[in-house]
């Protein structure tokens, strides 16, 4: 830290007047404004404080400099969010952290021990969001919540950013694998052993508890390894897996070795994650998820509530450059590291049938070929005809489709395999909401890969 939280501020540099025509009572800002453009370029926490040494705003910086000046610039000073406060700044500390998850966990601790004035008043009608790890289960959740209610849970935050934390959530997922599903687990049911895990053991970021792949006690492990963490205790645990993987090799128990071994460098290379934000869901939704995918359930007749949905879209500018998007939802929310792009190969002009078949096909003989866990429902963009490719796709590879449906955006009807009358749900419906936005997101997924193609094309002429 550049220096201590103890209010106490350095007298100003004789060098340090207030600028031409500025009054006096900016100097401390004139100060402050040149000390943050000294900050490091790393990862970390900026303090803001008062003329009195009180801190009145504590931040995140994935690059502290250049978070931090950004206060400090004209544009600061009439954005209704910060407008009202930045000219009490008097003066600036820092703390580095080793990675931009490390600096999110810092700036929550700082927050709840420190309680500044302006970080509280963001809250507007919203509570803040917590990290939330339950204790009486045999496999303990991790959940994001607004509103913590089960006093047998264990409480990290609170988060300024809710888009930030769920972009953490999925990074440390890919470290510790804990399941942010609701089931009710019971480790002594043998009938988890049948229980067909969600497409985040598929590719490695859950351990799958819910099949009774792991035992309690180990899945407890990776729990408090977490937990520890969570607590700021990072250079500890990495010390702690060195040892377990030590030990493991030396007992010739190699395969839990590797494990220990990519546990530590994944905590090692925190900061090459990118930003948080581009792994993070939607903070704000238009319609409860959980009840969304209740209505899906009801109106398609499921046995059970889906967990997966992926919707297909194809977009193409009179009939050049032809793509196709695939987005994936996860409990109701869009899982960011399953979208996908196709560049369309075997279709020339516009052909929105055979184009929507190229991509079902590709995408589903690349799961059935390597053994993944198909999604619960697939979602087409369109009516009966675009339905009808799809299924055609499926029974050219000999392939058993999941639960497969169309949404037609001009009266919004719901299509499903050989039925001739589509499904046409109430506009306030949960369940049309929930399809809607799967619809809309990969609708816009695929015209920003669009987008993309006919700029480049434009610059390599």
């Amino acid at each position: 830290m550049a220096e201590n939280l103890d209010g106490q501020q350095p007298a100003p540099s004789p060098e340090a007047a207030p600028s031409e025509g500025k009054p006096a009572e900016h100097v401390p800002f004139t100060v402050t404004a040149d000390k943050v453009r000294k900050f490091p370029t790393t990862s970390g926490v900026y303090i803001f404080k008062d003329d009195k040494g009180r801190v009145i705003y504590v931040g995140k910086a994935k690059n502290l400099r250049s978070r931090a000046s950004s206060y400090f610039l004209a544009e600061a000073a009439v954005d209704q969010r910060t407008g009202y406060w930045v000219n009490e700044i008097a003066d600036a500390d820092y703390l580095e952290t080793e990675s931009e998850v490390d600096a999110l966990l810092a700036e929550s601790r700082l927050i709840k021990d420190v309680q500044p004035k302006y970080n509280k008043e963001q809250k507007d009608d919203k509570t803040f969001p917590y990290l939330m790890i339950t204790q009486r289960e045999d496999f303990p959740r991790v959940e994001f919540t607004r509103e913590p209610k089960d006093k047998n849970a264990k409480l990290y935050g609170p988060f300024a950013s809710a888009g930030a934390l769920r972009g953490a959530i999925q990074v440390l997922q890919r470290i510790f694998k804990f399941r942010t599903c609701d089931l009710d687990i019971d480790e002594t049911d043998e009938r988890w052993k049948w229980f067909r895990p969600c497409l985040l053991a598929s590719i490695d970021q859950c351990t799958a508890p819910c099949n009774l792949r792991i035992s309690k006690e180990e899945y407890r492990k990776d729990i408090r390894r977490l937990q520890m963490f969570l607590e700021g205790n990072r250079t500890r645990l990495v010390k702690q897996l060195q040892d377990e993987m030590q030990e493991a090799s030396k007992n010739l128990e190699f395969e839990k070795a590797a494990k220990l071994r990519d546990e530590i460098t994944m905590l090692e290379r925190l900061d090459e994650r990118g930003e948080l934000e581009t792994h993070a869901q939607p903070e704000v939704f238009y319609v409860d998820p959980k009840k969304g995918l209740a209505g899906l359930r009801k109106v398609l007749g499921l046995s059970e509530t889906p967990r997966t949905i992926e919707g297909v879209d194809i977009a193409h500018l009179g009939g050049s450059d032809t793509v196709a998007s695939l987005v994936q939802f996860l409990d109701g929310l869009p899982f960011k590291p399953g979208y996908r792009r196709f560049k369309i190969r075997g279709v020339d002009g516009v052909d929105d049938f055979r184009s929507i078949h190229e991509v079902v096909a590709r995408r589903f003989k690349r799961l059935s070929d390597t053994s993944e866990v198909f999604p619960d429902i697939l979602l087409i963009d369109g009516g009966k005809g675009q339905l009808n490719a799809a299924m055609a796709a499926f029974r050219d590879l000999k392939i058993e489709p999941p639960t497969v449906i169309s949404l037609a955006k001009r009266e919004e009807e719901v299509y499903r395999p050989g039925q001739s009358e589509p499904i046409r749900l109430s506009r306030h419906s949960f369940a049309l909401r929930l399809l809607q936005y799967v619809r809309d997101e990969s609708h816009r997924f695929a015209q920003h890969y669009h987008h993309l193609l006919r700029e480049k094309r434009t610059f390599d002429r």
